[in-house]
């Protein structure tokens, strides 16, 4: 069925266009987005020709097929019926309605008849989307979830994070990386484990004295479940992939385990954010499951409070915000935390030392404080769960593709800000040289590059130096060559037409990532008509990673048809020269 999909939509692709240009003189209220599948599935379920419209092809689609493939209920209900109407008409009037089909008059007046029902249709698949999506609220909701934080998130200040080397520091330190390494390391290779119980009660003790671990009291239960330290750590050398299972009964030491601390920075934060998500393991663990249910949650549920206090929080505020919260997520949370402050003598040690243990926190003067590295954690579960935080390299660790890729995306005055920071750091020259190689890693970033560009450009003369050296990168002699003049630079080559292209084909590829309307509109900036058709008969030559997209992008977004075919002219040459 894929095939036939791709298939169909290749044919109807040439129609579509043509409507496109069509409906912006005949029907400008039309949507051509909703025309397209309404096209589509009319051509898989009801006429092996584009151009045939039967009586009942229109019920047909809209009302049995739409329904089931409709990405946007709520637009398609407003706008589908009226761009149909738009459609059926264009095929009319330039002749595309085919014998056998029913008469443009037959067909409006069919499509008049359903179209409450199709309204209708639409509107029921809003309330089911509704209310699923209340339902999924409902169940996502809970104790460690962040998103009803989202809102006050969004709002804190700039989060400063460390740079990767000083995290990796901190990683090494982690006592309970090096518990699940030394765990695995006495697991040793191809060691059996049970059912019942992974290992036995003579296994477990020697593991436990691996650990360090006090061996627990007879307490009457089977020994296996008075050791929860245990089998936490044990799933954490598993997150870890310090453990790997091979078969249903046996597990081994990863070959990697021993070597631990690694020495590369990558590697031993990859290690570290691959048990990140081991927070859960911090949960108070009670006699009652029930109670341990109502308490799950807890560490995540005081991760986002430090964070929201901006990284550090009196210990006796958080026992009461999260004493209070307890009670209201779960009706047994008042006497889970009873049972919790029973057990532990308070409901947030095994919370505390486990972000202790894998260096997250630090409790100092009864405050606890999120670590650097802890920050750096709680950002990724945050942008795990989908919210939003502004989170950027600390200016002293911040490298040049850091600031060019955070300030593209800042409003101006506070992209100058981190700017004016970073550059108190470095001198001009030296500053100018690190923004123009960080632009030349990457051709195809043009938003970079001209970001790069702006900046080195506001640094004057001091930035010589830099832009000569850029002459020599394809991807910036264009900036170097026109800089330099504009410095009045003796010797510098002069800015070439094929520089100027590049320029144009910068800017084009940076306003297509905007959206249509801005990129029509940039393309109506370079000139009229004739000088666009003057431009794509020579722009094709120029080596530019983005040519072919764009060429491709003006053929379709254009409205004349004069550049459109310019531009598929300039497309075909550019393919062949490619290839």
């Amino acid at each position: 069925m894929t095939d036939r999909i791709e298939a169909a939509a290749v044919e109807l692709r040439p129609l579509l266009q043509e409507f496109i240009l069509w409906a912006r003189e005949n029907a400008p209220g039309s949507d051509s987005t909703l025309v397209g599948p309404v096209a589509l599935w009319h051509r898989l379920i009801a006429s092996d020709d584009v151009g045939r419209w039967r009586q009942d092809d229109l019920r047909t689609v809209l009302l049995d097929r739409m329904p089931q493939v409709v990405e946007d209920p709520d637009t398609a209900a407003d706008g589908m019926v009226p761009s149909v109407r738009a459609y059926l008409t264009f095929l009319s009037e330039t002749d595309r309605l085919v014998r056998g089909s029913a008469s443009l008059k037959d067909l409006l007046a069919e499509l008049d008849d359903l179209e409450d029902d199709f309204v209708d249709a639409m509107e029921d698949l809003v309330v089911d989307q509704d209310d699923d999506e209340e339902y999924d609220d409902e169940e996502s909701e809970g104790l460690g979830d962040f998103e009803p934080f989202a809102d006050e998130l969004a709002e804190l200040p700039t989060i400063r994070l460390r740079p990767d080397a000083e995290l990796a520091v901190a990683t090494r330190r982690a006592p309970l990386i090096a518990k699940a390494r030394d765990l695995a390391i006495w697991v040793g290779s191809e060691r059996q484990v049970g059912e019942a119980s992974l290992l036995t009660d003579a296994e477990i003790l020697q593991a436990l004295a691996a650990l360090g671990l006090p061996a627990p009291e007879d307490s009457g239960k089977p020994l296996s479940d008075s050791v929860p330290a245990l089998w936490n750590i044990w799933n954490l050398a598993i997150d870890l992939d310090f453990l790997q299972p091979e078969g249903e009964d046996t597990v081994s030491a990863d070959a990697d385990t021993a070597d631990w601390p690694f020495d590369e920075d990558d590697d031993a934060l990859d290690v570290w954010m691959a048990g990140l998500h081991s927070v859960d393991y911090g949960d108070p663990e009670l006699e009652d499951e029930d109670a341990t249910i109502a308490l799950s949650g807890l560490t995540r549920a005081l991760l986002v409070r430090v964070l929201l206090a901006t990284g550090s929080k009196a210990l006796d505020e958080l026992r009461t915000e999260l004493a209070e919260a307890v009670a209201e997520y779960d009706e047994q949370g008042a006497d889970a935390w009873t049972a919790a402050t029973a057990q532990y003598g308070d409901p947030l040690a095994p919370v505390l030392d486990w972000l202790a243990g894998y260096g997250m926190v630090e409790v100092e003067h009864d405050q606890v404080r999120l670590t650097p590295l802890g920050m750096e954690g709680v950002v990724h579960l945050a942008d795990d769960a989908d919210i939003e935080l502004d989170a950027r390299p600390a200016i002293d660790a911040m490298t040049a593709l850091d600031l060019l890729s955070f300030s593209a995306e800042l409003p101006e005055e506070e992209a100058d800000a981190e700017f004016a920071a970073w550059m108190e750091l470095r001198e001009p020259d030296q500053a100018a040289k690190e923004l123009l190689e960080a632009a030349a890693e990457d051709d195809a970033d043009a938003l970079v590059r001209v970001q790069a560009a702006s900046m080195v450009g506001s640094l004057g003369e001091a930035a010589v130096p830099a832009w000569q050296d850029a002459l020599d990168e394809p991807s910036l002699r264009p900036y170097a060559a026109t800089h330099l003049a504009q410095l009045g630079v003796d010797d510098a080559p002069p800015p070439t037409q094929a520089d100027t292209h590049w320029l144009i084909l910068d800017m084009l590829t940076i306003s297509a990532g905007l959206g249509r309307p801005e990129f029509v509109s940039s393309l109506d900036d370079i000139g009229n008509v004739p000088n666009l058709v003057n431009l794509l008969d020579v722009i094709w030559k120029v080596p530019h990673p983005h040519l072919e997209e764009l060429l491709e992008a003006i053929g379709k977004a254009h409205p004349d048809k004069q550049v459109g075919k310019a531009a598929k002219r300039a497309l075909f040459k550019a393919r062949s020269t490619h290839n």
